[in-house]
């Protein structure tokens, strides 16, 4: 226990790093639990998808977007779902799935989402690069 101590006192910078980090995770999943969000893996989200009153929402860069996305998904900025128009009002009363490229970005906008007034809202857990990863199928813009 005292090497810990020593090491600690020799490394204050690489300890309060590590203590930050921690504290970021903590509170990362402290508030993804407090707003209620769910979390689908890709196998979980289809069903979701298959729902008539589901919409998929892709946050995912234009280009990466234009790559490959779900069937039907509907492209738009995060940063245009935190200011909503008409067009975003429209689908609160829809089940609603974010994606981005890796699943981080979703969170946020899901949030947005939920502080709009939607009432179903869901993230695809790890993103596109999980849906692909999972052999799931993917459509591209033409």
């Amino acid at each position: 226990m005292e090497l810990v101590f020593e090491f600690a006192r020799n490394n204050l910078l690489l300890v309060g790093a590590f203590v930050a980090v921690l504290g970021l995770l903590i509170w990362t999943e402290v508030a993804r639990k407090v707003q209620g969000l769910k979390e689908l893996s890709p196998a979980l989200a289809v069903p979701w998808i298959n729902d008539p009153n589901a919409v998929v929402i892709d946050i995912s860069p234009v280009a990466d977007f234009n790559k490959g996305h779900i069937v039907n998904a509907r492209h738009y900025q995060a940063s245009h779902l935190a200011k909503p128009d008409a067009e975003i009002q429209k689908l609160k009363d829809k089940k609603l799935l974010v994606v981005c490229k890796t699943g981080q970005t979703a969170m946020g906008a899901a949030a947005s989402l939920r502080k709009m007034g939607a009432s179903e809202v869901a993230v695809l857990k790890g993103g596109m690069a999980q849906w692909r990863s999972d052999q799931f199928p993917v459509t591209t813009k033409k």
